[in-house]
């Protein structure tokens, strides 16, 4: 393979992504022989080129599914940019003077598994929930800097209209809504920790240990809850309707194509 072939991919998750995804483009349908997986294809011009970007849904939650997916896309198509755009639960601004808002996009600067670890005995522990102590085993992915300065720039920029969180993202196994967990689990391994979700690990790693040409990874979430006793899905839509927002802006004025 000598360079890339599609301008991005994009990559999602549930049913509110999906609506707010679709929503971004005018997508058609794209079968590919051998491959059940749904896929559609949408075109940006851009420089008087007409670039094409394909998106795709995963078909359940999770690093596996994520990981799987993104390594399919990576093989079929060579996208430059592999991107997550979606929900994610805020850290509830434990450890941050910088407040998070509702809407609030999460861009990662790494995707860290607060996951992996070995449960034991509390007398055992570095973290006690009642009976059961954690011994966390963190794993991280570093994003890749070359495109993220550029967002940056953009993202302070008049011409954005989202406020966006730059730092840590952590995924995990399960579905969060215990603030507890969060400053135990999640805020004593990394204190800069934006927000928690699913898959972004997932999608990190898959770019990360790809063949050449690697794509670059962008993970994008924007804030629909605090992962706390309060957690429901009222501002879910909204969350992945600003994510999507950003990163059609970022694909339309920010983003730069290289292969032929």
């Amino acid at each position: 393979m000598n360079g890339y072939r599609t301008f991005a991919a994009i990559i999602y998750v549930t049913e509110i992504e999906r609506q707010a995804v679709m929503r971004m483009f005018d997508w058609t349908d794209l079968i590919v022989e051998g491959d059940s997986q749904k896929y559609m294809q949408a075109h940006v011009e851009k420089n008087g080129k007409k670039l094409r970007v394909i998106s795709a849904q995963q078909d359940e939650m999770g690093m596996t599914a994520s990981a799987t997916l993104t390594t399919k896309m990576i093989h079929h198509f060579a996208p430059e940019y592999v991107i997550m755009p979606g929900i994610a639960a805020g850290t509830g601004n434990i450890n941050s003077q910088e407040k998070q808002q509702y809407g609030d996009v999460l861009l990662a600067d790494s995707v860290w598994n607060f996951s992996n670890g070995k449960y034991v005995s509390p007398h055992q522990a570095e973290i006690v929930f009642g009976d059961i102590g954690f011994n966390p085993r963190p794993t991280t992915v570093n994003i890749r800097r070359e495109h993220i300065n550029k967002i940056l720039e953009f993202a302070k920029s008049p011409e954005n209209e989202y406020y966006v969180h730059f730092g840590p993202l952590a995924s995990g196994t399960a579905v969060v809504a215990n603030k507890s967990l969060i400053q135990k689990q999640v805020m004593s391994g990394f204190k800069d920790t934006e927000g928690i979700e699913m898959e972004g690990y997932g999608v990190a790693y898959a770019v990360e240990h790809a063949v050449e040409p690697k794509p670059h990874a962008i993970i994008a979430k924007s804030v629909c809850d605090f992962a706390d006793e309060r957690k429901d899905d009222r501002y879910q839509k909204f969350a992945a309707y600003t994510s999507c927002g950003f990163v059609k802006a970022l694909l339309e004025n920010v983003l730069e194509y290289t292969g032929e």
